[in-house]
């Protein structure tokens, strides 16, 4: 495997100039994602994390584990605020900064302060060390949560944002601060709203890992509210593929919506769920929570014109994929 990889790399970089790319949060769900798609494409990662314990590590590490394999690939375990950057970013043509203090829930009361630090100041931090290196691209990972309740669906970027969560308050925080740098400073930032991602390697934390896993387990699935709440939900290769077309072709400034074209309500996801794993799910109903939105769909025409990004993995493809990469993993951690 790792030949292979070694020599398509080699192939590709023949016909393209490497690239030298930092990535921030490398060892997360997107973050190994876009690495491995970098890696396979033959270009240089650089990439640091932190390992928080906001999940658990080991699961970060088997992210890790494959992201080695490329001889391409160094890494680097480090805080944002504290690590030596400009050092880092030698060298560097694009960044990739998706390493964040996840979670909507989480963001109340004294965690708040772990978003501050983690969303807003690693930013800056990491901004102002870019200030005199010669970058080509900026890309910053911000968040529908942004939005929070709308009067427009699908919400286009222009629309005022309205953040129901101290969590969608730093990612906006965040992305002025890239407006500013690069309206102050030239560094060439991008900014990419993602809407609710899934697929391989989801967060344990997040909704689809949570509900595959129950039903894996024959556990009861915990929904909070009353599964009429609807997201645009976006498969990660798509992501990644934004996130690739934002760093070449994203104007310097703008800010783009990142969805999936596949809106539907937590209902309409379990039913899916169940034709495709033929099992039944246990429902617990909760409370819906402070914070979570309603609704969220995304306007993609500026995506489209500028970037030229269309979807490709509907739902229920992009939900098998899923399911079926779940069930290798489970069976793998439960030896």
């Amino acid at each position: 495997m790792r030949e292979a990889r070694q020599l398509a790399g080699e192939k590709l970089s023949s016909r393209v100039r490497i690239v030298r790319c930092f990535i921030t949060g490398v060892a997360g769900f997107i973050g190994s994602h876009l690495a491995e798609r970098l890696l396979a494409e033959g270009h240089e990662v650089v990439g640091m994390d932190s390992l928080t314990e906001a999940y658990d590590v080991s699961l970060k590490e088997e992210n890790l584990n494959q992201l080695r394999s490329f001889s391409s690939f160094q890494f680097s375990r480090g805080d944002l605020i504290q690590e030596d950057l400009k050092k880092m970013l030698e060298g560097v043509d694009v960044v990739y900064h998706l390493a964040a203090q996840a979670g909507v829930r989480s963001s109340w009361g004294g965690e708040f302060e772990l978003y501050i630090r983690r969303n807003i100041l690693a930013t800056q931090r990491l901004l102002e060390s870019c200030r005199d290196k010669p970058l080509k691209r900026f890309v910053f990972a911000s968040s529908s949560s942004v939005y929070g309740e709308q009067k427009i669906y699908p919400t286009p970027e222009g629309s005022l944002p309205r953040p129901l969560s101290p969590y969608g308050v730093s990612k906006l925080a965040a992305e002025h601060l890239c407006s500013l740098y690069w309206r102050n400073f030239g560094i060439p930032c991008v900014s990419l709203r993602y809407f609710t991602v899934y697929g391989p390697r989801q967060r344990p934390d997040m909704a689809f890992h949570r509900f595959m896993k129950a039903l894996w387990s024959g556990d009861p699935i915990v929904i909070f509210g009353d599964g009429t709440q609807s997201r645009d939900f976006t498969y990660v290769s798509d992501i990644v593929d934004a996130t690739l077309k934002a760093a070449r072709l994203g104007t310097p400034g703008a800010i783009y919506n990142v969805g999936g074209g596949s809106n539907a309500t937590l209902k309409e996801v379990l039913r899916l769920l169940e034709e495709i794993t033929g099992l039944s799910p246990r429902i617990v109903w909760r409370k819906r929570e402070k914070g979570d939105v309603m609704h969220t769909m995304a306007d993609l025409a500026l995506s489209r014109k500028d970037l030229g990004y269309r979807p490709k993995v509907d739902l229920r493809e992009g939900l098998e994929r899923q399911w079926q990469w779940m069930c290798r993993w489970l069976e793998k951690r439960k030896k």
